[in-house]
This record gives structure tokens, C-alpha cells and sequence, in this order.
């Protein structure tokens, strides 16, 4: 009888928990959803809970639901599943994430945050997930409001959290949510928990340098745009280098729906169409993101430049199959439009190097003169004016002065950046018989790359210093080539004549006999032997080695024969 009364107590006291449970409880659960993570090879990675904060499909989860994750699902209360479009900020630290849901154009329901944040001994409660139309909750009190963050709180109840109540909204006795339930730390689990803050977890969001943010790199789903069009810009250069191609095109494919009206996303978008294309077809995408781009750019010169410029780059990969009229004579067509709106020099230097990619060198010229003669003047103009100079065959003096108003753009001691520079005047001092002070660069270049040099570099400043008759440096510089790349007879070859020269005969033979053990058929060392072997007075051994150079196939041993073998 006892255990009939406990048993119809127990009941009516449900019946009566229920009863009391808001009216707001039912339609609120109905924004409460349940979470599927999924890893690299689809395999479900975690579950967990979540729920709408915004009827368009903005929502909030635990961060340690989703990361590592390649993909998610949400299922809400019908048991309807959709996919989890984009993360829109993470916090690794106090375990919470936003993300938008894809919801097809459909309104979702979804909680109100609460405008204030409740203070301690307020009754609130938990809605936890469920497919049951049920007003199921549980009820509590705020013991602790701890601040972070200057304006957030995170939050200590008095309420029992089981494991699957993890990021279930926290409610106000009023409907409105006001925190996400975390996992209990302590040992009480039975009677106490926390919720972080909601209106944190909304203030997460993506900004222009989010992909320098680790806890948004751990997770492998699409982030989404920041909030301004000039921050998104930003997001697109970060992400173009981070992203596999195909999934960059998807933030691309964002940004100008979000963005409809900007030519940059249509120009990026071209770029990156050009780059995966395969076909014609793939080409009419990039060449109808270009006009697009043109169609809606306020600033045309800008639109017509970045035409050329791609139209360059297009045939600066030449390609087999020119794409319809996409040829060097469409890109000057293009920058010369840009020019005619106005004359920048950035869009004169393009001009210049379509028509140097064309072989009109004066006509290069005299855009790279033009933009020498500007504010956009830089090392790299003048190099391009020096290398125009020299393709016009011009003197070595004129090819010189240019480099050497390329350099004036350094100061010394010289970086890395002057480097490739430096070994440009060296070769241009060469030419113009100024051995001594090519040899000067080839060892600012020396130290500007702070002595990582290959075999050709020494090779190289073995020239400068064989002219300038520094002939120990050129036996030294000669000796490290041979070191660092001991297959090449063209070093020892070299070696042998640098050592005749200075009248070590036997070094030389040394050398060139160390060469023919590499490659018994090298018909020079046969004649540079035979050349040690006359200035040794070795007339017949050196006629031997004449001989066996002929035998070769060395015609350049034949003078050698008629003057000192007849």
C-alpha cells in the first residue's frame, strides 16, 4: 500500500513539475539541436549539442565538438538534418564556437539573447535536446557570476549537468538564453555546473588575419567572410595561400555573393579559374568574371589593367592553344585603355613589359623611361630599363649606368633583397671591361646572402678575378666550385688553364688527369695537357696528347698540331 502512495506521490509531482514548466519552454526546445562532427575520412568524429541564435541559422556549439572536424550536421527537433555551412568564430580557451547552418531559405526557430545578465540566486533553467514535444527541463540557480573578457561572465549553478546537456542553452526564468553549459571540473558533479556567457560566444567572429588563428585552424569546415567588404579582401589574400584550390574557390564563390558589386572578387575569381582551367569551357568562366569585373568596377582604368596584366601572365605561360584573342597584342589593347583614363605608372610599366614580352625593346624602353622618371621608380624598373638596354644591344655603358641607379635604391650593408641585383651589375661591370669592381659586387652579394652560394656563383667571380689577374683568388674560388660540384670538367678545365697561365705546368697536368678519371673521353684535357706538356718542353708527350684530343673529336687542336708537331 505504502509503494502504491510513493509510486502516485511521484506522479503528481511530475505532473505538477510540468504543469509549472513556462509556456515559452516547448516553442524554445525547438531551437535546440543535436550536432554530428565528421573527420577526414567521413568517420563521425563527435556529438554533441548546439542551438539558434538567429533565424537565418547562426548558432552556437562547443569548440571541442568541432575540432579536428572536416565537416558537421545539425539534426533539430523534427530529426531533420543540415549541414554546417561556415564557422563564424571560435574560442579554444573558453570552448565555444559560431557557425551559420544552412537552412535553405527556410526561417529556423531560435532562442533570444538575454539584453542582461543575471545576477546570483536567480532561478534559471536548461533546455536540453529532444525529438519528444515535451516542456522537460532543468531547473537551477546562479551560485557564481565570475567577469571575463571586461564585459562577459561566466557562470557557476546549482544544477546537476548530465554529459549530453554539454552546450544546451541556459535560460532566463523569462525565455531568454543567457549561457551554454560546459562540462563540471570539480568533484561536485552532482549538484553543480558552469555555462560561459552567450553573448561571448557571439562577439567570436572572423577577421581579416583569422587564418593566423589557431583555434579557427583547427577546424577543417570553411570559415566565414569578416564583416566588412575591406576585411574580406584582406581574408582572400590570407586564405589564397592556405587553402587547397578547390575550397579557395568556394571562399571566392562567397565573397561575391555576399559581395556582388566588388570587381575584386570577380577579378580573384578569374585568377583562380585561370589557374585550375583545363578547357575552353573553364576559359569563358574566367573571361566572363573579367567582364563581370569591368561591368561593375567603379574604377575602369583598374578593371582594364588587371585584364592585361592576366592576359600577360596568360601568355607568359605559353600556353599550346591560344584561348580566342587572348594574345600579347589584346593585353597592350587592354593597358593602353587603362592609360587612356589615366596615366599611372604602375600601368605604364605593365605597358612596358607586354611590349618587351612582344621584343618591341625600344618601344619598352621608353615606358620603362617614362616610369623611371616618376614616383614608382624602383630598383626593379631600373633593372627592367638595364635588361630592355642590353636586348637593344646597346653599349655596356648605358647598360651599366642603369644598374648602377638600380643599386643607388639599396644602402649598404646589403640584404637579400639587393642580392639578385648585385649579381646583375656584376655581369653588366664585366661587359664594360671593369673586372675589379665586378669582383666588388660579387662579394657584396657573397655577404648579402650570408655565404650561401652554389658552384655557379663561384665559377662566376673565378672569371671577374682571372681577369682582374687576382689569379690565387681565382685558383681558390675555382677550387671551391670543383668541391661543391666535382662532376663538372668544365671547373677543372678552367683550373688547368688558370694554373698554366701562372706557370704551374705540373698542377695543371694534376688536374687534368684527375678530369679524364671522371670522363676518359674529355677531348680538352687532352689539349690543355699537350699545352702544360709544351711549356714544360715535353714536345713529343705534348704531340701525343694533341693527337689523342684530335682523335676525339677536338677541332679547336688542330692549330695546335700544325704550329708544334709538324
Amino acid at each position: 500500500m505504502k509503494k502504491i502512495l510513493l509510486t502516485l506521490t511521484l506522479c503528481l509531482l511530475a505532473q505538477w513539475g510540468v504543469a509549472q514548466a513556462p509556456k515559452w519552454v516547448e516553442k524554445a526546445k525547438r531551437a535546440v539541436f543535436s550536432v554530428v562532427t565528421y573527420d577526414r575520412e567521413d568517420k563521425i568524429l563527435n556529438t554533441g549539442n548546439g542551438f539558434f541564435v538567429t533565424e537565418d541559422g547562426i548558432a552556437l556549439s562547443d569548440y571541442s565538438l568541432f575540432k579536428g572536424a572536416q565537416r558537421a550536421v545539425v539534426i533539430n527537433s523534427e530529426g531533420v538534418q543540415m549541414p554546417v555551412e561556415a564557422v563564424m568564430g571560435a574560442d579554444d580557451m573558453y570552448d565555444v564556437v559560431k557557425f551559420r547552418v544552412g537552412i535553405s531559405g527556410k526561417k529556423v526557430p531560435a532562442l533570444t539573447l538575454a539584453t542582461a545578465s543575471p545576477s546570483v540566486n536567480t532561478e534559471v533553467c536548461l533546455l536540453p535536446y529532444s525529438t519528444q514535444k515535451d516542456r522537460s527541463y532543468t531547473a537551477g540557480k546562479v551560485k557564481e557570476a565570475a567577469k571575463i573578457a571586461e564585459k562577459y561572465f561566466y557562470y557557476t549553478l546549482d544544477m546537476h549537468l548530465k554529459d549530453k546537456m554539454v552546450s544546451c542553452p541556459v535560460m532566463t526564468a523569462d525565455g531568454q538564453v543567457f549561457g551554454l553549459a560546459q562540462k563540471s571540473s570539480g568533484q561536485d558533479t552532482a549538484t553543480v555546473c558552469y555555462a560561459i556567457d552567450a553573448n561571448f560566444a557571439m562577439a567570436q567572429n572572423v577577421s581579416a588575419l583569422s587564418y593566423g588563428d589557431m583555434a579557427l585552424k583547427g577546424i577543417g569546415i570553411k570559415k566565414a567572410l569578416p564583416d566588412t567588404e575591406e576585411q574580406a579582401l584582406v581574408f582572400l589574400y590570407m586564405a589564397s595561400s592556405q587553402l587547397a584550390p578547390e575550397k579557395y574557390m568556394e571562399v571566392l564563390n562567397d565573397f561575391i555573393s555576399l559581395y556582388p558589386n566588388s570587381a575584386d572578387g570577380y577579378l580573384r575569381r578569374a585568377s583562380q579559374q585561370l589557374y585550375l582551367s583545363v578547357d575552353e569551357a573553364s576559359m569563358d568562366k574566367v573571361a566572363a568574371d573579367m567582364d563581370k569585373a569591368l561591368e561593375v568596377a567603379q574604377k575602369k582604368d583598374d578593371a582594364y589593367f588587371n585584364r592585361a596584366k592576366m592576359i600577360y601572365n596568360y601568355q607568359l605561360g605559353k600556353p599550346e592553344k591560344v584561348y580566342k584573342d587572348w594574345t600579347l597584342d589584346k593585353a597592350l589593347e587592354e593597358i593602353r585603355k587603362a592609360i587612356a583614363i589615366e596615366e599611372l605608372p604602375v600601368y605604364v610599366q605593365q605597358e612596358g613589359d607586354i611590349l618587351f614580352a612582344k621584343q618591341d625593346y625600344p618601344a619598352a624602353y621608353a615606358s620603362y623611361d617614362k616610369v623611371n622618371k616618376s614616383n614608382l621608380a624602383s630598383a626593379a624598373t631600373f633593372f627592367s630599363a638595364a635588361k630592355t638596354k642590353e636586348m637593344m644591344q646597346a653599349p655596356a655603358e648605358e647598360v651599366l649606368a642603369l644598374m648602377d641607379s638600380c643599386m643607388v635604391r639599396f644602402t649598404e650593408p646589403y640584404t637579400e633583397a639587393a642580392a639578385p641585383y648585385l649579381l646583375e651589375r656584376a655581369q653588366a661591370r664585366m661587359n664594360a671591361g671593369q673586372a675589379r669592381s665586378a669582383m666588388l659586387d660579387y662579394d657584396a652579394y657573397f655577404k648579402a646572402v650570408n655565404g650561401n652560394v652554389n658552384d655557379l656563383f663561384y665559377y662566376y667571380r673565378e672569371q671577374a678575378a682571372l681577369k682582374a689577374k687576382q689569379y690565387q683568388r681565382a685558383l681558390d674560388d675555382l677550387a671551391k666550385a670543383i668541391e661543391l660540384n666535382p662532376k663538372d670538367l668544365t671547373y677543372r678545365a678552367e683550373l688547368a688553364v688558370v694554373n698554366i697561365r701562372v706557370g704551374r705546368n705540373e698542377d695543371a697536368l694534376n688536374v687534368l688527369k684527375a678530369a679524364l678519371e671522371v670522363d676518359p673521353k674529355y677531348a680538352e684535357a687532352y689539349r690543355l695537357m699537350g699545352i702544360a706538356q709544351i711549356q714544360m718542353k715535353q714536345k713529343s708527350e705534348a704531340c701525343a696528347s694533341f693527337a689523342k684530343a684530335k682523335e676525339l673529336g677536338d677541332t679547336n687542336v688542330d692549330a695546335l698540331i700544325e704550329k708544334h708537331c709538324k
